[in-house]
């Protein structure tokens, strides 16, 4: 038996292991401040416990200050194996916030207790992202118990704050302990990816969501030309935005849709009575704008059709940008993080994996930014933030597989 079919054969019998892991992992509340928790303390000890267990080289732990936080600070762990061979490290960031539960009444059951139905297993957090943690964990955890050790050197990340900004996460680490990380590192973020486990994320969209105020003024109903219709004039602000389709059409089939798109989404209220004419209005566009345009382009041309529509109706029309995050770098195709994971991938599963471009934002922004390639990769159901959030123990197994063909150096 090799080397690496002896980890399989460990992995392969790891099934109650990853109901344990996730039982006590899900137990174990992680949400920040900003979604009613006090930080990700209780859960980070716990994992740091399972790190030192496997005996790194290096753990650290790094303390960004944050006074909401329990102790005043939110926690941040990095554990490193040093491999036999010189060469790039294998780096997997995964973290430990989770998002709150949401209605109870849509849960079937207790969104902090797993629930174990077959193949998969439920709770909140399991997928996102305990599933990367576990898969990452055990696959390395596999290669110490069958007594080997790493060909390349490994770094297991675990942050804070990725749910709500990273201000306290990632980011932290890239402003204070960058060094941790270099350029030729192979950076995975198992916090991504499709059914298949064929989706390897690259490269983002800029985010940007607009606010728009129209003010008119107020008056009765029954008189309407006394008054200035703020909702008329919203509603043609928010029929005439759907010009942005085609001033900005570019299709780039590396992102999924291919196109910019322009979403009118919420509504602020009005007036609280149906007989009055309302004189303020105020909507939102939510814009994922493809990387060949500048956010500044889209804002322009936002506010050219809020004055040409302001003076065909006398209402003032303010626009103003809610969030803005312009898109990172891409990681190249040809990035050696993209192309080893396609070669394991294509081992483990017989499948064809290959890089895609996303609308939604990832953490791995915040690696590329710094000038560090990164892929969002894992095979995930995709359902977090759901109600009854859940993995398939199948899918971590496989992605354990695949974690520890790159660990070993078996991905050429």
């Amino acid at each position: 038996m090799s080397e690496i079919e002896s980890v399989f054969g460990r992995i392969d019998g790891y099934r109650k292991e990853v109901i344990r892991l996730q039982s006590a992992l899900t137990c174990r509340v992680a949400m920040g401040p900003e979604n009613g928790g006090t930080g990700e303390h209780e859960k980070t000890e716990f994992v740091k416990g399972l790190l030192e267990a496997l005996d790194p080289d290096v753990l650290e732990e790094f303390r960004a200050p944050d006074e909401r936080a329990q102790d005043g600070y939110r926690p941040n762990v990095i554990a490193k194996w040093d491999g036999d061979q010189e060469g790039p490290t294998v780096w997997v960031l995964s973290h430990m916030d989770v998002v709150p539960p949401g209605d109870p009444g849509l849960w079937e059951s207790d969104p902090f207790e797993v629930r174990v139905d077959g193949d998969r297993i439920v709770g909140r957090g399991v997928e996102d992202n305990q599933h990367g943690f576990v898969s990452s964990y055990l696959a390395l955890k596999a290669i110490v118990e069958s007594g080997q050790k790493t060909k390349r050197s490994v770094g297991l990340a675990v942050v804070a704050d990725e749910e709500t900004g990273s201000v306290y996460g990632l980011q932290y680490l890239l402003a204070h302990h960058k060094g941790f990380f270099s350029e030729d590192d192979l950076i995975i973020v198992p916090d991504g990816g499709n059914e298949e486990g064929t989706m390897i994320e690259v490269a983002e969209k800029s985010m940007l969501w607009v606010k728009f105020t129209v003010t008119g003024r107020q008056c009765h109903a029954s008189t309407p030309g006394k008054g200035k219709n703020s909702l008329v004039g919203a509603a043609r602000m928010i029929l005439e935005l759907q010009k942005l389709k085609e001033q900005f059409s570019l299709s780039d089939e590396l992102f999924r849709p291919s196109v910019s798109t322009f979403a009118p989404t919420k509504m602020e209220a009005n007036v609280p009575n149906v007989n009055t004419i309302p004189g303020r209005d105020a909507f939102y566009m939510d814009c994922r704008i493809l990387p060949q345009y500048g956010v500044d382009e889209v804002l322009a041309a936002s506010r050219e059709i809020a004055s040409e529509i302001g003076s065909e109706l006398d209402l003032q029309i303010e626009v103003e940008t809610a969030h803005r995050e312009d898109a990172a770098p891409p990681t190249s195709a040809d990035a050696p993080v993209v192309q080893s994971l396609t070669r394991v991938i294509k081992k483990i599963s017989g499948k064809d994996a290959g890089p895609v471009g996303i609308g939604g934002g990832t953490v791995a922004a915040f690696f590329r930014k710094a000038g560090l390639p990164a892929a969002v990769w894992c095979t995930m159901c995709d359902t977090p933030h759901q109600p009854n959030e859940y993995a398939l123990i199948s899918n971590i197994i496989t992605d354990a597989k695949i974690f520890s063909c790159l660990y070993m150096g078996e991905d050429f």
